[in-house]
């Protein structure tokens, strides 16, 4: 069994989907840019619903201090997914002013760049490989873009690791079996518009990884 990570959720509905078909993580994504973000105030009280049933994560980028503050204190996440440029020390100073774990997100397109995840060894809970955007995004995920599974067929890391990139409910069994990951992200392959999420698909997703 793989377990699943919806990510982007910023509806109840699509929330308790994701929880009534064993979800194991859903997040909340706090990047302007993402047609799928939300604030802290309003992320609160609708991931609450989860709490005790799924990891709650809170997904950044390059977030401020102030950002993350407010994160820690209306969310109460269980993780912070770092998905710009963060340092292992910056890592240090978000687990201090959020009070969770950390997961790290490398950008992958070459088996070379996974090499970066020896230097996370001792500083994050989690992992996450996910496609490099294509050229001159605005995003750094939920793009639907996909790599070369097959690059870490075999592999195993210190921490427990998810796959994402262009994942959807068709290819998800698949890439679980290629990659061997024992974790899957997914955000753009449950939509039906950009950070509309679909109940169906989301259902669709959990039902082709259980």
């Amino acid at each position: 069994m793989t377990r699943a990570k919806i990510c982007g959720l910023t509806t109840a509905e699509t929330i308790d989907v994701a929880l009534d078909h064993g979800a194991a993580f859903v997040g909340a994504v706090f990047f302007a840019r993402s047609p799928r973000n939300i604030s802290p105030e309003d992320a609160g009280p609708l991931f609450e619903r989860a709490r005790g049933r799924a990891g709650i994560v809170a997904v950044t980028v390059d977030a401020d201090d102030d950002l993350l503050g407010r994160i820690g204190a209306y969310l109460k996440p269980d993780f912070v997914q770092l998905h710009g440029h963060e340092t292992v020390e910056r890592a240090a100073q978000v687990r201090r002013l959020t009070g969770a774990g950390i997961i790290k997100v490398l950008s992958v397109s070459a088996v070379e760049d996974l090499e970066a995840a020896a230097g996370w060894e001792d500083h994050a809970d989690h992992l996450m490989f996910d496609a490099k955007p294509p050229k001159g995004s605005a995003l750094p995920g939920g793009v639907g873009a996909s790599f070369d599974w097959s690059m870490l067929t075999g592999r195993s890391f210190a921490q427990p690791w998810f796959l994402a990139g262009g994942l959807n409910p068709k290819n998800a069994a698949q890439a679980a079996r290629i990659s061997g990951a024992p974790l899957l992200d997914v955000s753009s392959g449950v939509e039906s518009a950009p950070g509309v999420k679909d109940p169906a698909l989301i259902a669709a997703f959990l039902k082709a990884v259980a």
